[in-house]
């Protein structure tokens, strides 16, 4: 008889250990599935570090990519922290890139610093907004968050290219649907021929570390996201603690869409959020909901999608089966979470 018994507690070393054995179990997977192809599997997996890691330029590229997923897995984690189920990050970066957006637009002939910092404030004041909606109706009319915040990314998306399309398209593209692109006073300068959302990203996850480490509201979120009830007989007031947790989750998550709107794009498109929403939710659970681990997990997350994207024009491995190998190694990562909850017992029956 074989049973799943429930962890009283894992330790830090056996969860690597389930860790390192499902990446081990993903390759050898992968592996097979690379061998069925016609590929040797060694060549392939060391092309995908080379993809990503390979040179000065494209360990660039692969920073830019985890860029956001770094803020906006920080942004999740603090509502997910809460057992609030955020699933509306792609519409709350659209929405954060919007805001940036107008005042790009329409105040660029401010000085760079002030243009710069006008846009981060709209830009978190959209994402945040765009969040407090579910939040709202979670606390007031007990709607259910996860449906309202992914029905919202459409909204959001379709609000997007309407507005591409209609009151913000750009008059000189000769008739292209597509938004004006920014000044230079409304584009992010770069360190180390990187743009400085990096440096952001950093100071972020340090940031929400100690909130949510030492700080009153930290603990708050936390013992809300254990039970209601305990938190209630701890004088936590539950309404005002998840309005502030889904604001400061949506808030992040809307600086995703300044930075990708002012660095990256330099303009504001319904490709801004490249599915970053939905691929930082891995990126959170993987990290345990902890802002330091998703850092690391970002970049490894960025990794294997850059070296996915190598090896497609490397060895012209089709788009789809580049997919499924990173999908492979996904699945196994994700499913040795069932290991450092569970332990299996086996009994001996006669």
């Amino acid at each position: 008889m074989v049973r799943l018994i429930k962890r009283e507690e894992i330790s830090k070393a056996t969860r690597i250990k389930i860790m390192i054995f499902a990446i081990i179990f993903a390759l050898i997977i992968a592996g097979g599935f690379i061998e069925i192809l016609g590929y040797n599997p060694i060549e392939i997996f060391g092309a995908m570090l080379k993809g990503s890691l390979g040179s000065p330029n494209r360990i660039r590229q692969t920073i830019i990519n985890a860029i956001p997923l770094v803020v906006t897995a920080v942004g999740i984690s603090v509502a997910f922290k809460m057992q609030f189920w955020n699933i509306g990050g792609e519409g709350q970066i659209l929405m954060g890139a919007l805001g940036a957006t107008l005042v790009a637009l329409n105040m660029s002939t401010l000085s760079k610093p002030v243009l710069l910092l006008l846009m981060v404030i709209a830009a978190l004041i959209f994402g945040a907004f765009w969040a407090a909606i579910s939040g709202v109706l979670k606390v007031y009319f007990n709607t259910n968050e996860t449906i309202v915040t992914l029905m919202l990314n459409y909204i959001a998306l379709k609000f997007i290219t309407y507005l591409q399309y209609g009151p913000l398209r750009d008059k000189k593209a000769m008739n292209f649907p597509k938004i004006p692109n920014f000044s230079e006073n409304a584009i992010l300068p770069s360190l180390f021929n990187v743009h400085i959302g990096w440096i952001i990203a950093i100071i972020i996850v340090i940031v929400f570390y100690i909130i949510m480490k030492h700080s009153k509201l930290g603990y708050e979120i936390s013992v809300l996201g254990e039970s209601q009830n305990t938190a209630r007989y701890a004088g936590i007031s539950i309404n005002k603690t998840i309005l502030k947790a889904i604001g400061i989750s949506g808030a992040l998550c809307g600086l995703t869409g300044f930075i990708q709107a002012s660095a990256v794009s330099q303009t504001l498109s319904t490709e801004i959020s490249g599915g970053v929403g939905y691929t930082a939710i891995i990126v959170a659970w993987l990290s345990n909901l902890n802002s330091i681990a998703i850092l690391l997990v970002s970049f490894l997350f960025a990794t294997l999608v850059q070296g996915g994207s190598y090896i497609q024009t490397a060895f012209g491995i089709p788009n789809a089966a580049a997919s499924v190998i990173q999908a492979l190694l996904l699945f196994f990562v994700l499913g040795s979470d069932l290991f450092m909850k569970y332990k299996i017992a086996i009994r001996r029956t006669k």
